[in-house]
């Protein structure tokens, strides 16, 4: 029987860093992944090929409506090759993926492709994908194998018309009208997709504005873009049913006034979140807990309730966010070489991947206001800036959240170009406890996006912006 130091089911974005911290401290390691490939969803039909597609379909985009704004005349239609398009999608995941592989390798890392589950604390079966089975020995578990989309309970996932976000990546035309059921993350990032290829996008969402988690300026700056891309937005509606007959997808709705509506397209995409996947994990054989979410319980050093069994990422409590997931596996891995590393959960960026995009970090406004915080506000729109202008992409806006008394900064909000890049300035000033004043009075380039972070801290620091 094998042992290892550590032994890492899932190879997503946690388990896949925790593996190669693990195997840096000098801990003999396995990693056990279900699928082909490594990755886990991030990479494979997540984080990596939605990012391809929207890539894609931006360039798409921007030969049809805007090459003739630069001075570009293409003779003749610019013709969609979606095939092609997909295609590419496909190849940046298969070099993602390849590159884990060349990290397993590098770090000495063993791989066993097969179910892991446990047999109890300190063993691990292996339903080998090729075929028979293996346990194996761990001193140390981490668990990461994150999670899955969601559903409501009436709607039955067909993976044809009635799909989740993993369908979505791979289809096989340009929907004529795709209802998206969920205004979040997914459902706008792969909504935006397809508007852009040709599709009609109707959005219908639960609570009355979308991305409802962040700060509620970037919902209205953000749902306004998105209008202007002609998106259709259906908000404070409740879906009550979706049924399919042949190649149409009828979805039923409350409005806010009690009506019931319908809606009619030939796809619907279901993205209304997902659950932590612990499916065939058995932990009951090892005494894990978990609670009435379907997430494994862990402390504050990310033990569950077994000494030797440690959880990240998606399974457990928290934003379900690949950049999360890694910090969670390193700081595992350094606890159990002995170290004393820590994770401020208020400081874990999140990010919208539409165009503009929409980044965030710290408290939201809406937030200082229930705990009942004295703050100062500042804000400054994307379109004062010649970089902007330059560009064409004058959308959005930087706000930052600081101390009334003290002026350390509590929150950084953005919608604009490139702000997913950009949101790091805020994770970075808060991480060293910065004021708005001594990130106002840093030099920051120009002409670029970054000094709408400069002007925002001005505003917030003595309502003295230059630029508005």
């Amino acid at each position: 029987m094998k042992s290892f130091d550590v032994v890492i089911i899932g190879s997503g974005p946690g388990g896949y860093v925790a593996a190669i911290r693990c195997a840096q401290l000098g801990m003999k390691t396995a990693l056990i992944e279900k699928y082909n490939t490594l990755g886990g969803t991030c990479l494979n039909v997540g984080c990596i090929p939605s990012k391809a597609l929207l890539d894609s379909s931006h360039h798409y985009e921007d030969a049809i409506k805007h090459f003739a704004d630069h001075g570009i005349d293409v003779p003749g239609d610019i013709q969609l090759n979606f095939k092609k398009m997909i295609e590419r999608k496909q190849a940046v995941v298969d070099q993602t993926t390849s590159g884990i592989d060349f990290l397993m390798n590098k770090n000495d890392i063993e791989v066993f492709h097969g179910l892991g589950s446990f047999k109890d604390a300190t063993h691990v079966q292996i339903e080998l994908t090729e075929g028979g089975q293996e346990v194996i020995e761990a001193k140390n578990v981490i668990i990461a194998t994150g999670s899955k989309p969601s559903t409501l309970p009436f709607i039955k996932i067909d993976k044809e018309r009635i799909i989740t976000s993993t369908e979505a990546l791979s289809l096989t035309e340009v929907p004529k009208h795709m209802i998206v059921i969920g205004g979040g993350v997914i459902g706008l990032e792969l909504g935006q997709v397809y508007k852009r290829l040709g599709a009609e996008v109707s959005v219908i969402e639960y609570m009355d504005r979308i991305i409802p988690t962040m700060d509620g300026a970037q919902s209205k700056e953000l749902m306004k873009a998105m209008k202007k891309q002609k998106v259709k937005f259906f908000l404070s509606h409740k879906v009550s049913a979706v049924e399919r007959k042949g190649k149409e997808v009828t979805v039923t709705a409350t409005d806010k006034k009690g009506q019931e509506v319908s809606f009619s397209g030939d796809y619907c995409l279901v993205s209304v979140g997902r659950r932590p996947y612990t499916d065939g994990l058995n932990l009951e054989n090892a005494g894990v807990k978990v609670n009435e979410r379907g997430q494994v319980e862990v402390n504050d050093h990310l033990q569950t309730n077994v000494a030797n069994i440690y959880a990240i990422g998606d399974v457990i409590r928290g934003a379900m966010l690949a950049h999360k997931a890694e910090e969670e596996g390193v700081l595992v891995a350094e606890i159990l070489a002995g170290q004393k590393p820590h994770i401020d959960y208020n400081l874990i960026p999140g990010v919208v991947y539409t165009w503009p995009e929409v980044a965030s970090v710290g408290k939201t406004e809406e937030q200082l206001k229930e705990a009942g915080s004295a703050y100062k506000a500042g804000s400054f729109p994307m379109r004062a800036l010649g970089r902007s202008r330059a560009s064409g992409d004058t959308d959005g806006f930087v706000k930052i959240l600081s101390d009334a008394t003290t002026d350390e900064i509590l929150g950084v909000h953005m919608v604009g170009a490139r702000v997913a890049d950009l949101i790091t300035e805020g994770v970075t000033a808060m991480e060293f406890r910065a004021s708005a004043e001594d990130v106002a009075r840093m030099s920051h380039a120009h002409p670029t996006y970054a000094e709408a972070v400069k002007e925002a801290a001005l505003a917030a620091t003595e309502n003295r912006p230059l630029h508005v």
